[in-house]
């Protein structure tokens, strides 16, 4: 770790100039003195005594102190649990990959401890009478469970407020709002629960719901106390007792030996009252009875906020870039380590204003930076908010924070302006939300006239999987757009409100695509039986595995400050990993795109990004998880605009004539008029439950058609080349690599990929062709017209291994760490077991077959999320990487 002084007036700070977080010390997940975490919680299995149908996708779980525990279901607005002893286990994907950066083996969490209480999966309050079914369960006979918020009209999750080891529960059941204070105190060895309220707008009778004993013989009352007796030999009593300033007292009740609930009456006055509950042997009831006569109502004062729970500043210094290209990355660098030995695995980023941002990181935290200049030589960064669930987006509307996490869209306030956030309002949480890791909470952006648009994961349990929904203004309403995504990412020009997306190259998803988004659209990724008779909206464009297995958000970049890259669209990249430039080609009815790679140093995968209003330059954040070909854990970095010239296309039109490159510098005619300079290929992908797809020619065989280039040409003003190729028809991918020179002799050596979804003809005069062509001219026998077949051997191999994107999910060694897929070493002549239970020696043929039908036999622990190389490499390719492997 790098360390150096920086000197100034605040006196002597130490500041950290580069990041190790191999190196780093990384303390516990679960911090001591924040007083909660969020996630899922499975408590199904309690044992004997205890409701079996008890889950929760959305729980704050709260340290009472003193070992004692709660988990709130936020859905439901419930005690889902509550226990005493150890917490929980940390195995939720953000918690198992904290420390162990590339560990996606999660799982969902149980209690570690003792419970003690619990209740079923229903409503922790009920309107009227009592009521102990869920009332999001469908009633169309199919018995499906639904996931999400109860409906409004029943109760309303409004938020936690935070006043040091204290939490505030606020929510509205009916129309009355409720604030509850939970907490512990301990009896000698026993330790009981508590709930303190205080209810305002009481204009209808509620029933709290307390407990739920499944095993319950006989109950008692004694005074304000209940009691249900339970076990063999009723030697375990769970006790309820009641405090309450309420004229005539509240009294616990149960149901069938079974439920119980307290019951606070219509009143017009506002009502305090704490229900304290104990589960323990019968031999301290009494002992539990004289501590309720002694225990009296105290609610803190939660609406002034509470000291910070952060107050140290850490700095850092960022390093510049020199400027060697016309886009650069400068690195701000990340406060690691810091005084918490805070893991910081940044996730998005959003400005307040040009010298500060706040960043939002998979662990759940949200941290403010100030001093972003132009030097970067002093960053401030300060703590701002914890305890959040496996968030993924952060936005700043009207100077508030607002973070989209599993939980939903959370609205951070800093009540007493001390720099901490006091309360995390729900802003909406009407997405619904399973138990599921992969239902991500992809993407969240801003939409232009009020409200967001999210993206969620469509691998889940929740009927909202795989969309794209709208938030309305006032958060209250979410409305589906899109539907039929895998694991989309978003972006949205911020005043224009053209909506896109990318999905995740797997089943059904047969490549990475970027998407545009309008509503009623269906992109193709089945999550009812209905959607496979659905018309499918094809992509914008396709980008081949090779050249992006994984794609993730997109941004606008608007300000005029970023030259050539000005209100162009920029498709990041995880898996490659860095950013893409994405041109849109728009025909009579159709609208069709391709991409180029802005090359640059991206010390970690690229995920979302934000323009800074100051200086209008292009901020990215990004973190490591699922298999990026980045070695790097986290990095914010700056792409910034140095002036020097640009080499990549600024337009395209891909039609009848051929294809048209438009660039911003003027190009070597020479260069530009050889048709040897150029190869084009197409193929077609097949979407099919299988992970990822193979390459097809346009017949359906394997393989891919490279395009005779009859002949190139150079516009007038020698800025565009036409790339004459015939045939062109509605292809899903094409791809135009390219050998040219500048005017002034520098090289442009690249590639181009695109989608062909209408062909027309193109208006070559207005693309600057004045020039007769001829169109009689023979194709070119040159670098386009053949591919030429390699003899096998080890070093092709090799080379394959990189270039085909193997590497990215296979180590040639022994490294299990951030890869998808086995490692390869010592693979050859191994016993191979398989998920179905059988196994194989790995031969030539195994080889061959796992490379061009992975999913037909999946090595035990892994999943089948290798795509086909069918069509993609030759048996020439093939063999080298079989050479290879064998080699290894």
């Amino acid at each position: 770790m790098a360390f150096s002084i920086w000197v100034g007036c605040e006196g002597r700070h130490t500041v950290v100039t580069a990041n190790d977080f191999e190196t780093a010390e990384i303390g516990p997940f679960v911090e001591p003195g924040f007083p909660f975490i969020t996630g899922p919680l499975n408590s199904n299995k309690l044992g004997p005594g205890f409701p079996q149908r008890n889950s929760a996708a959305r729980t704050l779980a709260i340290n009472l102190g003193d070992s004692a525990y709660v988990g709130f279901d936020m859905d439901l607005l419930r005690w889902s649990v509550a226990w005493e002893g150890a917490f929980l286990p940390m195995v939720t994907m953000a918690q198992i990959s904290y420390d162990d950066f590339f560990n996606k083996g999660d799982q969902i969490p149980a209690i570690l401890g003792t419970p003690k209480l619990a209740t079923g999966e229903y409503a922790g309050w009920s309107i009227g009478m009592p009521s102990f079914q869920d009332p999001r369960d469908l009633s169309d006979g199919t018995g499906r469970h639904r996931y999400g918020p109860l409906p409004e009209r029943i109760g309303r999750w409004n938020g936690v407020y935070l006043k040091g080891d204290d939490v505030g529960l606020s929510y509205t059941i009916g129309t009355t709002d409720i604030m509850e204070h939970p907490g512990s105190t301990r009896f000698g060895e026993e330790a009981a629960f508590s709930r303190t309220f205080r209810l305002d707008g009481l204009e209808q009778g509620l029933y709290l719901h307390v407990a739920e004993v499944t095993d319950g013989s006989r109950t008692e009352t004694a005074g304000s106390v209940l009691y249900i007796y339970h076990g063999e030999t009723c030697d375990t009593v769970t006790a309820i007792g009641v405090v309450a300033d309420h004229e005539g007292g509240l009294v616990p009740a149960a149901i069938d030996h079974r439920y119980v609930t307290v019951c606070f009456p219509q009143t017009d006055k506002r009502v305090e009252a704490k229900v304290v509950l104990w589960r323990g042997p019968i031999a301290k009831r009494d002992a539990f009875l004289d501590m309720v006569g002694r225990t009296k109502v105290d609610m803190p004062d939660f609406g002034r906020g509470g000291p910070a729970y952060w107050k140290e500043t850490v700095y850092t210094r960022g390093q510049l870039s020199p400027d060697t290209a016309a886009y650069v990355t400068d690195i701000l660098t990340l406060p690691v380590p810091n005084p918490w030995k805070r893991n910081v695995r940044v996730a998005d980023v959003a400005f307040f204003n040009g010298q500060r941002a706040a960043v939002v990181t998979f662990s759940g935290d949200v941290w403010i930076v100030d001093g972003i200049d132009r030097s970067l030589k002093r960053l401030e960064w300060r703590r701002f908010a914890s305890g959040l669930y496996e968030p993924m987006s952060i936005e700043i509307v009207d100077g508030m924070v607002y973070v989209f996490g599993k939980e939903g869209v959370v609205r951070l306030h800093d009540l007493n302006e001390d720099g901490v956030a006091d309360y995390y309002e729900n802003f909406c949480n009407q997405m619904e939300q399973s138990l599921h890791s992969r239902e991500w909470a992809g993407d969240m952006v801003a939409a232009p006239g009020g409200g967001f648009y999210i993206a969620k994961g469509g691998i889940g349990g929740s009927s909202q999987r795989g969309t794209v929904m709208k938030i309305a203004a006032d958060g209250r309403h979410v409305e589906t757009i899109a539907t039929g995504l895998r694991g989309p990412y978003i972006g949205i020009h911020p005043t224009k409100g053209m909506l896109s997306a990318s999905d995740q190259q797997g089943n059904y998803v047969p490549s990475t695509p970027v998407l545009l988004v309008g509503k009623g659209d269906y992109f193709g990724f089945p999550t009812s039986p209905e959607d496979h008779h659905a018309t499918i909206k094809e992509p914008l464009t396709w980008i081949p595995h090779r050249v992006d297995r994984s794609g993730n958000s997109q941004r606008w970049i608007t300000g005029g400050k970023m030259g050539p890259l000005d209100e162009q669209m920029i498709h990041f990249s995880f898996a490659r990993p860095g950013l893409f430039k994405v041109l849109i080609d728009s025909t009579s009815n159709a609208v069709q795109g391709g991409v180029s790679f802005i090359r640059a140093n991206y010390p970690a995968p690229t995920q979302k990004g934000a323009i800074n209003p100051r200086d209008g330059q292009l901020y990215v954040t990004g973190f490591n998880l699922w298999g990026s070909s980045s070695p790097g854990v986290s990095a914010f970095v700056r792409l910034r605009y140095t002036r020097q010239p640009f080499y990549l296309p600024g337009q395209f039109k891909a039609g009848q004539q051929g294809i048209v490159l438009r660039f911003g510098v003027a190009l070597d005619s020479a260069w530009a008029v050889n048709p040897t300079n150029f190869q084009v290929k197409r193929w077609n992908y097949k979407r099919t439950r299988e992970y990822g797809s193979g390459h097809y020619k346009l017949d359906g065989t394997p393989g891919e058609e490279v395009m005779p280039v009859w002949s190139s040409h150079i516009s007038a003003d020698r800025k565009a080349v036409l790339v004459v190729v015939r045939d062109m028809t509605e292809v899903m991918q094409m791809e135009l690599l390219y050998n040219l020179r500048s005017e002034a002799g520098a090289t442009l050596h690249d590639g181009f990929w695109f989608t062909v979804n209408e062909v027309e003809e193109i208006d070559l005069a207005g693309a600057g062709f004045n020039t007769p062509i001829d169109w009689s001219v023979a194709p070119s026998t040159g670098f386009s017209a053949a591919t030429v077949e390699l003899r096998p051997s080890i070093e092709n191999g090799a080379q394959l291994f990189v270039a085909s994107a193997c590497s990215g999910c296979h180590s040639s060694g022994t490294e299990t760490d951030g890869f998808y897929g086995p490692p390869l070493k010592g693979i050859y002549g191994s016993n191979r077991p398989f998920e179905d239970g059988t196994s194989q020696r790995a031969d030539e043929g195994y080889i061959r077959e796992s490379v061009l039908e992975p999913s037909k036999r999946v090595v035990q622990g892994y999943g089948a999320e290798m795509p086909s190389y069918l069509g993609v490499l030759s048996k020439s390719d093939i063999e080298s990487l079989v050479l290879y492997i064998k080699s290894l």
